[in-house]
């Protein structure tokens, strides 16, 4: 089997997200294949640098070397990793994560070319990136889908008498997770019994100005901090309704477990979403920032038993084609 240097944001022991170095580095693993992952530091510095010290030393024992893409700070990592990647000669595949990165490739053209032009095969999640980056002229691009274990997620058929929200995220502003503390107030203020409990860990300063919001709204809404996925999974149980609230996003692994589970998504019509989510047929998309599209999607819901069932149905069919028996063998063509 190939040896792999698996190159991303590991931080999940410091109170981040589980993300796709985490999942896909341990599932190629179970594979027989032999991962190295950096990195783990959380100094932005420190870690940069041991991203960089692990493709110095491993370069004479690595047959490929996967990064992590985003279109933020860590998209000078993937750049950085690149370059030292080509100077050794290096087979590199990025992944790529960032739904602003058709934004990236804009501001950034020169790096985006080092970075894609020269990688040995570019990985996108979505269909969406897929379209920019042919815009722009590369053409070296895949689709292979984020992952699951479909096996680990348990389908259940939601009832919604009482309207119980869940949101799964990381607190950030671009995921505008106000929004769903304003759908909560607005939902109570017409008189329906609403909760709302939001799973995530802090990111930029947002969970604390989402805390502030729902004290001045008067409103009662369950913070659980970062759960693991097995955490939130049960977590799920007691809720009927998936809201995803950002204004940018690619292919969030946290909607695709929800349609996993059996909840029904409404969810922004932003990024990759429709690419992911066929409105009113495996999932509802409203427009982005708009609180009463979400609230009148939501009671579409709560008065339509037949098409909560219709949309959790199809949406649990759609995500088969995310199980890890049917991706890995993409990954293995790539990585042969």
């Amino acid at each position: 089997m190939k040896n792999i240097l698996y190159i991303g944001n590991q931080l999940v022991d410091n109170n981040k997200t589980v993300t796709t170095i985490d999942t896909l580095s341990t599932l190629l693993q179970s594979e027989g294949y032999r991962v190295i992952t950096a990195s783990n530091k959380k100094n932005k510095i420190f870690r940069l640098c041991d991203m960089l010290y692990h493709i110095i030393k491993h370069r004479n024992s690595v047959d490929y070397v996967l990064i992590d893409t985003y279109s933020t700070t860590n998209f000078y990592y993937a750049y950085l990793s690149s370059v030292l990647c080509t100077y050794f000669g290096l087979k590199y595949i990025p992944i790529l994560h960032g739904g602003n990165l058709p934004e990236r490739l804009k501001t950034s053209q020169k790096l985006s070319r080092q970075i894609f032009t020269k990688a040995h095969i570019n990985v996108s999640p979505s269909l969406y990136l897929i379209s920019f980056f042919e815009n722009f002229g590369f053409k070296n691009i895949i689709n292979i889908p984020n992952v699951i274990e479909l096996k680990n997620y348990h389908f259940k058929k939601r009832q919604i008498d009482d309207i119980h929200l869940f949101w799964v995220r990381s607190f950030s502003e671009v995921y505008h997770p106000k929004l769903a503390v304003k759908l909560l107030k607005l939902l109570q203020e017409d008189g329906f019994k609403v909760s709302l409990c939001m799973v995530g860990p802090e990111n930029d300063g947002s969970l604390q100005k989402v805390k502030m919001l729902a004290k001045n709204l008067n409103v009662k809404v369950e913070f659980t901090g970062r759960l693991s996925k097995a955490e939130w999974h049960e977590k799920s149980k007691a809720f009927n309704v998936f809201i995803n609230t950002t204004n940018v996003d690619n292919m969030p692994v946290s909607v695709i477990e929800a349609m996993a589970l059996g909840l029904p998504v409404v969810s922004t019509n932003v990024g990759g979403l429709p690419f992911l989510i066929k409105n009113n047929v495996d999932g509802i998309l409203v427009p982005p920032n708009n609180v009463k599209a979400f609230k009148t999607a939501i009671l579409r819901l709560k008065n339509n038993e037949l098409l909560v069932d219709q949309i959790t149905t199809n949406a649990r069919k759609k995500v088969e084609q995310f199980d890890w028996e049917v991706v890995k063998h993409k990954w293995f063509s790539v990585l042969s």
